[in-house]
This record gives C-alpha cells, sequence and structure tokens, in this order.
C-alpha cells in the first residue's frame, strides 16, 4: 500500500499571491536589457581624445 502524500503547511504569502492573481491578473513578463552587463565609463574622456576622435 502506498504511503499518503504530507500535506503541505500554508503560506500566507503563496496564498496572497494566488488571491492577487485571480483579481488583478498576472504581472507583465519581464523584458531582457542585454547593455545591462556593460559598465559605464569610469573617467571622463580628456579634451584632447575627444578632439583626437573628430578628426
Amino acid at each position: 500500500m502506498p504511503r499518503k502524500r504530507k500535506s503541505k503547511r500554508f503560506q500566507a504569502v503563496k496564498a496572497v499571491k494566488e488571491l492577487a492573481r485571480e483579481r488583478v491578473g498576472r504581472p507583465p513578463t519581464e523584458k531582457i536589457v542585454v547593455e545591462k552587463k556593460k559598465k559605464p565609463e569610469k573617467y571622463k574622456q580628456t579634451l584632447g581624445k575627444v578632439l583626437g576622435d573628430l578628426e
């Protein structure tokens, strides 16, 4: 005879989220941002580099 499955404990967070999904609807899916990993430049460019790039 197979064993009975142990009943899961009540978790208020899950219950609240289920009710919110029924009433409001599911949240929109997230968009993947590719540029998020790129770090901004640490220092501003010098005047010489800016003028050199223009040429």
